[in-house]
């Protein structure tokens, strides 16, 4: 055999090697729009002898795609993505992949922003205040098919089940009381009549448990019915 033919299966057996410890460990997929977040998440979780992040991606639709592609064991997710939302990215993957494992990791804390994302079919929610043993603690639960939620993101979500939920329409007009717009520009803006936008006032106002409009806006923002980013 010459040398060149050995050198060559040589390099063939050394990148099946590192193919099959790559396997061996939880291959993740993190999805953020911050570069700098990425690289660091990187680095802390690639130290990890049973973990290595295998793609990246910056937005919604690039998260769909490099799931498509990599199939990966667990996702770290971020909620604020252009294009396509960490919660619609979610929600289309878990669609296509019904046993996608999808850890939601965010700034965002309101109790809706949890109630969602874990509707769209996340396993954990954690907040990226999370010290690093929650989070890899989360990503092994995750990885092993269970459900993972730190006791201060539990008791949001407890919270949140004693809510009536606002539907569609009242989230549209929530979104624009947020925004400060008077009931004939919110009627304007969704096409439909002004009565009917001060029926759905009344409704949100009700359901919010909350008295007025400000008051509204207040608690939207609180609860993270509505972002203004």
């Amino acid at each position: 055999m010459s040398g060149s033919l050995r050198a060559v299966r040589g390099a063939r057996g050394a990148a099946s090697v590192v193919r099959d410890k790559v396997r061996s460990k939880i291959r993740i997929l993190v999805v953020d729009d911050q570069f700098l977040l990425r690289m660091g998440l990187a680095s802390s979780i690639n130290v990890e002898a049973d973990m290595v992040v295998i793609a990246e991606a910056a937005a919604g639709d690039e998260a769909v795609a490099r799931y498509r592609r990599h199939e990966p064991d667990v996702v770290l997710m971020d909620l604020k993505l252009s294009r396509v939302s960490g919660l619609e990215a979610t929600a289309q993957i878990v669609q296509e992949f019904p046993n996608a494992r999808i850890i939601i990791f965010t700034t965002y804390d309101g109790d809706d922003d949890i109630h969602r994302a874990l509707q769209a079919g996340a396993r954990s929610y954690l907040l990226k205040t999370t010290q690093r043993d929650g989070l890899l603690s989360a990503i092994r639960a995750v990885h092993n098919g269970e459900n993972f939620l730190l006791p201060d993101v539990a008791t949001r979500l407890a919270n949140r089940f004693h809510r009536p939920d606002l539907s569609e329409r009242e989230r549209e007009v929530l979104h624009w009381i947020v925004r400060g717009r008077s009931n004939k520009e919110i009627a304007a803006q969704l096409f439909i009549g002004e009565v009917t936008v001060k029926f759905h006032v009344s409704n949100v106002l009700s359901k919010l448990h909350v008295a007025d409009r400000t008051q509204a806006a207040t608690t939207a923002l609180k609860r993270g019915i509505v972002h203004l980013d």
